[in-house]
């Protein structure tokens, strides 16, 4: 009988959570330094990269390339305004360690830590590699896209520590596609609009307009997926409390993020900037999303892009079968996996060829929220989740 991980899970979170890792601007050093340390102590080599601006990321190299586990040490920045306990103190009280990063993803990290140092107590020889990362809340250029780019992981099958519902890993994600945009006018006096000159901020609005049009429409998706994104619907709608969440999985969202424009009230404005954010369900092609915008867009251009598709790991795989077994032995039916709406680096490592599946502890309405946390149980349960993975893929059961 596998023992499970040591208590002290809590007090790695909690020490994870103390050391400040804010992005931006993302400096990681402090806390890549403190998991080498952890793994020294553990007798694992590791390697650090150092990037401008305090971007460290570090790898593990396991004894085995079956499986990679994945984390990053990032937060999103929080003010100490509100919180019952100081954003950064990785507090221990009343059943949570709580702070920022304490659900995303400190506390994944934290549990992917615990579950290799008990394998290292029981004397197990193979071992899982391991990345934690820097920047997955700015998009990965120095994290996650740079270790791809520079060949430093290869395909394999991969787990994300990112928070899930407990017993549902997250095999998908919706794509995204964020647009500048600039809108040019012809410059006019006011009182004469819109009989005389364009005005580049409606023009943004018509656009707005068209795409507002967009996500009513119903996107043709992968048969395979309807049952998934329909059992996603109703676990989403339990861990939010909100009501009518299918849209969000199946239709085309949009954030008029920030827009822009004019020169003074009397002027017809000649320019409008636009930041639009979509996130594109399974079933729209993002290139024809992009040329539709650009054909409703006559006054304006993209000045820049940044798409990813929507992504799926076969629910069929041996990465995701072995997961929910390992969920099940630790918190018993129903346990199936859904997808969601949000965006991770799943998506950098499946279009570079892994197969990706998240699971991980955390409150997931606390996410970016004040008072953030994460339960120490939970800590406790995806440790032994992932100790129960590591030993599946090493050989030790399947």
């Amino acid at each position: 009988m596998l023992k499970g991980p040591p208590m002290e899970v809590s007090r790695i979170c909690s020490e994870l959570v103390a050391i400040r890792s804010e992005n931006p601007p993302g400096r990681t050093a402090e806390v890549i330094e403190y998991i080498q340390i952890f793994f020294e102590n553990l007798g694992i080599r590791s390697d650090i990269t150092r990037n401008a601006g305090g971007h460290y990321n570090l790898l593990s190299r396991g004894t085995h390339d079956r499986i990679l586990f994945c984390g990053h040490v990032d937060v999103v920045p929080a003010l100490d305004e509100g919180w019952t306990h100081p954003p950064f103190s990785g507090t221990i009280q009343d059943g949570f360690v709580w702070g920022r990063g304490a659900t995303d993803m400190k506390g994944g990290c934290a549990s992917l830590l615990a579950a290799i140092a008990v394998l290292v107590k029981q004397g197990k020889e193979v071992l899982p590699a391991c990345v934690f990362v820097c920047d997955e809340e700015t998009g990965g250029k120095y994290g996650i896209r740079h270790l791809l780019a520079k060949k430093m992981i290869k395909p394999t099958d991969c787990l994300i520590a990112e928070p899930t519902p407990a017993r549902h890993p997250s095999i998908g994600q919706k794509g995204l596609c964020r647009l500048q945009m600039k809108f040019n006018g012809t410059p006019a006096h006011g009182s004469l609009y819109p009989a005389v000159g364009v005005s580049a901020v409606m023009e943004a609005m018509s656009l707005l307009q068209y795409v507002k049009g967009l996500h009513d429409q119903e996107c043709p998706f992968d048969a395979r997926l309807k049952e998934i994104i329909d059992r996603s619907t109703s676990v989403l709608e339990r861990e939010f409390q909100i009501h009518d969440v299918s849209e969000v999985l199946t239709k085309l969202m949009f954030n008029p993020g920030v827009i822009k424009g004019g020169e003074k009230s009397n002027v017809v404005a000649q320019h409008c900037d636009l930041d639009l954010e979509l996130r594109i369900p399974w079933g729209c092609r993002v290139q024809d999303l992009i040329a539709q915008i650009e054909s409703h867009a006559p006054h304006g251009r993209i000045v820049s892009q940044t798409t990813h598709a929507p992504s799926f790991t076969d629910p069929a795989s041996r990465l995701v079968t072995v997961t929910c077994r390992e969920v099940d032995r630790e918190y018993g039916g129903p346990v199936f996996p859904i997808v969601q709406w949000a965006a991770s680096d799943a998506r950098h490592l499946r279009l570079s060829g892994f197969n990706v599946i998240q699971y991980g502890p955390g409150m997931i309405p606390a996410l970016h929220a004040v008072d953030e946390r994460v339960s120490t149980e939970s800590l406790e349960k995806a440790s032994k989740v992932y100790l129960g993975i590591m030993n599946a893929y090493a050989g030790s059961h399947d």
